[in-house]
């Protein structure tokens, strides 16, 4: 298993490949660890996704902002990357919200529904959740 400090070229190609879900890890106000699921896109060696502002995550990342993400293939060769990092909230950049909403809207949607997706999510009290990778785990193949 590979370890490094920023995304890798072969973490990147795994991360987006396909549709993959990645998992949030993040704290709740009392400290507990909570987790779900969000959809994603890398952009410029960060893990960028969009959530509200005022949702329990959007709060909870805004108040301790440490998270982690996992991503996996769960048949042979069962592969995976975490990716341990602080979490940048962008909320005054409308355009980059558009494009990155889009992005995701034409990874998980479609190209054809990509456009709408995007006009649709990147709307007020949307932000962005840019994952500054501090520690990135990855096993491009758990059964060798």
């Amino acid at each position: 298993m590979a370890a490094a400090d920023h995304l890798e070229p072969d973490v990147i190609a795994f991360l987006s490949e396909g549709t993959r879900t990645a998992h949030l890890s993040y704290l709740g106000r009392d400290g507990r660890p909570l987790s779900t699921p969000v959809w994603f896109v890398v952009d410029d060696g960060a893990l960028v996704f969009a959530t509200g502002a005022q949702t329990a995550k959007g709060k909870l990342i805004a108040r301790d902002p440490r998270v982690a993400v996992s991503v996996d293939l769960p048949e042979p060769p069962y592969a995976f990357a975490q990716v341990q990092g602080i979490a940048d909230i962008i909320d005054q950049d409308p355009e980059y919200l558009l494009k990155i909403c889009t992005a995701c809207g034409a990874r998980y949607m479609g190209p054809e529904r990509a456009e709408e997706f995007g006009r649709r999510n990147a709307v007020p009290g949307e932000v962005i959740v840019r994952i500054r990778p501090t520690r990135v785990l990855f096993s491009g193949n758990a059964t060798a």
